[in-house]
């Protein structure tokens, strides 16, 4: 069914048109937001913080990310509604997907089960356990909401082929991730934080493809980030807390082996939604990759 056409604002044709740069600037201020948020809470409740790191307390953890992605990702619903999007955005996708696209799924979701049986609860109090998993919740459906959502939309209907559309929305997801580190020389973690979430990335896009819903790569996002972070006790920092169980050597298999699966993946996406589906003319697409289908 093609979408509807009206566009009573200025500002939803504007969006409606579609367009790389448009996903750029909305991941940009996105990642604005993000930060600004961040800062004026710490700024504010900062002194209620206790003595450690992001995971010393629950404390700690709230005021230190799950506020902020919570309400930035408040602010990016706000977005999908100015846009009239919102129905959209968490509607079944337009283009179906293939078998091997499972092979995602199943490979996040199986290494996920694995570091969350290595995890050292111990390590953690109950408050910051299960802090730690609403985290994922708020993660998952944010940053899925701005790359999945939002990017993927702003691709297709500008003409994008499908490859083009996970390679270009990983692009961006790799991107935010890439924002953790200014301000510092570490190159080598940078590197591998943005290889890992490029790859990444694309397993997501195959997840809301095959599953037919951004739902559910929200979903397996969400399982992802806690069986991280409770494993390692740190955000994008290499070790463990405490003393993680006999499968952590499984555990530590799961960067290299998404970012392999992600590789070999890329390369069998095919198909292309087309601007009509949107009611839009068909045009040639502009900007990086535009005639990949």
């Amino acid at each position: 069914m093609t979408a509807s056409t009206a566009t009573p604002s200025g500002w939803r044709r504007f969006w409606n048109n579609g367009g790389w740069w448009k996903a750029l600037a909305l991941a940009v201020g996105y990642w604005v937001v993000y930060q600004g948020i961040g800062m004026l809470l710490n700024l504010v409740l900062g002194t209620f913080k206790t003595s450690g790191g992001l995971f010393a307390s629950a404390q700690n953890l709230l005021i230190g990310q799950v506020l902020p992605v919570l309400l930035a990702g408040g602010v990016m619903l706000l977005v999908a509604w100015s846009f009239g999007w919102l129905k959209e955005l968490f509607a079944r996708q337009p283009i179906g997907g293939r078998w091997w696209m499972w092979i995602a799924v199943i490979v996040v979701l199986g290494f996920n089960a694995v570091r969350y049986a290595t995890v050292d609860y111990a390590a953690f109090g109950l408050d910051v356990v299960l802090l730690t998993l609403f985290l994922g919740v708020c993660v998952g459906f944010t940053e899925e909401l701005v790359c999945r959502g939002f990017a993927v939309q702003l691709l297709r209907r500008r003409g994008y082929g499908e490859w083009a559309v996970a390679a270009l929305s990983s692009a961006l997801f790799a991107m935010l991730h890439a924002g953790n580190y200014i301000g510092t020389t570490a190159l080598l973690p940078l590197v591998v934080v943005v290889v890992y979430a490029f790859f990444f990335g694309v397993l997501m896009y195959l997840t809301m493809r095959v599953t037919g819903s951004i739902v559910w790569a929200m979903v397996l996002h969400a399982t992802t980030d806690p069986s991280v972070l409770l494993l390692t006790g740190a955000i994008d920092t290499q070790g463990q807390a405490g003393s993680p169980g006999p499968l952590l050597d499984v555990a530590n298999l799961a960067n290299p082996a998404v970012i392999l699966v992600g590789i070999v993946l890329l390369i069998f996406i095919r198909g292309r939604v087309g601007r009509a589906h949107y009611g839009l003319p068909e045009s040639k697409a502009s900007g990086p990759a535009a005639s990949v289908a």
